[in-house]
């Protein structure tokens, strides 16, 4: 790939060339141990969670993360970056503008959360995802600059902090000539946040994470414009009037302009399992007969803020074609997101985890599934139960409650009684695990069925997992067990 392709002009600081560079160091003020001896992949990832749940960094500000990537040597000022940030769509945009730009010829990082199966998914070289043993190499130059951080400060960054700043040094060591990273909670004490992203989104602000970002639509906004800054490029997806007024308030504060996206598209057509193909018109050019690679019809909302984010990125100097566009929401992959698997009966995956998304659940189920359904349902605690069960446990024609292996997984006699006036006495089960969900899913489901895994990303991921033991197994015995 010539050096040249897809540069974006940031200024001196960050460039899309490869960067020359510099081993890892911790800050020479501090009283350092020896380097670390390098960790193994499995002993990096047991090290992550021994720091806890990610959601514990979101109280913690960033000057932890400011100084954890102070002592790696600022990995992300070697790479422009965009930051996404919102309550829906956030993960499938990034994925769609992660393929638009691979298509283009931009040598990308891609870093979202929460992982299904394996840690490694969150970050993405290239399109790939990273290898173990790069992953280790990395987390072992974090974790030896977090501890003298701690020796230092008494302060430990968290799992979510630690984790990014990983994404970050590998995308470093990739020479990544782009950034696209997903913001993990909020935004104004994201770890993310500190990459200080040139070129920032917010996709749809819904009620969510309420506990940690306020109760009101008009708070949770409020967490989620901080991202903008003065001279950074804003993308801002169709919002409720509450979410907008906020995010222009804040615009205005850091005196840019932001772009508001038309998510009008005309549909074209629909497969019978939920891929549209839509025309997309903006200011600048016309988008004609992209069939769209993730399922659903709020996906619309998601290319359209994926296109305008590209056209972004060209207004700034980086060479994304039409052609690159389009391809690249043909081809884009966003996991347990309306992940769906042929099979008798067929599998769909959805990490409908507050009320918008199990509304857009429902509608997909509503205009593309014509077969029996049995959902497979878990979720945490701290989600809107009895809205996201309201609009979900209707439609199957079993629904088997389950809970994931989460602290904070919802209770399963409360999840019964939340579901119960939703269903049918005798289409209703319990599962005390999601192994015995599937077993129990698989036997109740008539081979022209689906079963719908849903209302948790480490439901998803447990079952996922599940799977892919079962078809080592099936693979060494000939049988696949229910």
């Amino acid at each position: 790939m010539p050096a040249t392709t897809g540069a974006i002009r940031t200024g001196p600081r960050r460039t899309c060339q490869r960067p020359n560079l510099k081993s890892s160091r911790l800050n020479p003020k501090s009283k350092t141990k020896p380097a670390l001896q390098l960790m193994q992949f499995d002993e990096a990832v047991k090290y992550l969670l021994s720091l806890g749940h990610e959601t514990l960094a979101m109280k913690l500000g960033l000057a932890n993360v400011e100084r954890l990537l102070a002592a790696l040597d600022q990995p992300h000022r070697d790479f422009p970056a965009v930051q996404l940030a919102g309550t829906n769509g956030k993960g499938s945009t990034a994925a769609m503008l992660d393929a638009i730009t691979r298509a283009a010829g931009i040598r990308t990082g891609l870093y979202t959360s929460p992982h299904l199966v394996s840690i490694t998914e969150r970050i993405r070289l290239d399109g790939e995802e990273i290898a173990p043993a790069d992953f280790a190499r990395s987390a072992t130059r974090v974790r030896a600059a977090a501890e003298a951080l701690y020796e230092e400060t008494g302060a430990r960054p968290t799992f979510f902090e630690q984790t990014t700043a990983i994404a970050l040094v590998a995308f470093r060591e990739a020479r990544v000539q782009l950034a696209i990273l997903e913001t993990g909670l909020g935004g104004r004490l994201d770890a993310t946040t500190a990459a200080h992203a040139e070129t920032v989104a917010l996709t749809p602000i819904a009620l969510d994470h309420q506990a940690y970002l306020g109760s009101t639509l008009t708070e949770i906004a409020a967490e989620k414009a901080a991202i903008i800054r003065a001279d950074t490029s804003v993308v801002v997806a169709p919002q409720p009037p509450e979410a907008r007024a906020v995010i222009l308030a804040r615009c205005r504060e850091c005196n840019v302009t932001p772009r508001f996206v038309d998510a009008d598209a005309r549909v074209l057509a629909a497969t019978t399992d939920g891929q549209l193909c839509a025309t997309f018109q903006t200011a600048q050019d016309v988008y004609a007969n992209v069939r769209l690679a993730l399922r659903g019809r709020h996906q619309l909302t998601n290319a359209a803020v994926a296109i305008a984010l590209a056209e972004t990125l060209r207004a700034r100097g980086c060479a994304i074609t039409r052609a690159a566009i389009i391809e690249g929401l043909q081809t884009a992959v966003h996991p347990g997101r309306l992940e769906f698997r042929s099979g008798a009966p067929a599998l769909l995956f959805d990490g409908a985890h507050n009320p918008a998304g199990a509304e857009a659940l429902r509608a997909y189920f509503d205009e593309f599934v014509h077969v029996p359904i049995t959902l497979v349902f878990g979720a945490m605690s701290d989600k809107e139960l009895d809205k996201i069960i309201a609009a979900l446990c209707p439609v199957g024609a079993h629904v088997i409650l389950t809970q994931p292996t989460n602290p904070r997984a919802a209770a399963l006699d409360t999840l019964k009684r939340i579901a119960a006036p939703h269903t049918k006495a005798h289409t209703l089960e319990l599962a005390a695990t999601p192994a015995e969900a599937m077993r129990r899913a698989v036997a109740v489901t008539p081979p022209d069925g689906l079963i719908c895994v849903t209302g948790s990303l480490y439901l998803i991921g447990e079952v996922q997992a599940l799977l892919q033991r079962q078809t080592g197994q099936l693979r060494e015995t000939g049988q696949l067990k229910a």
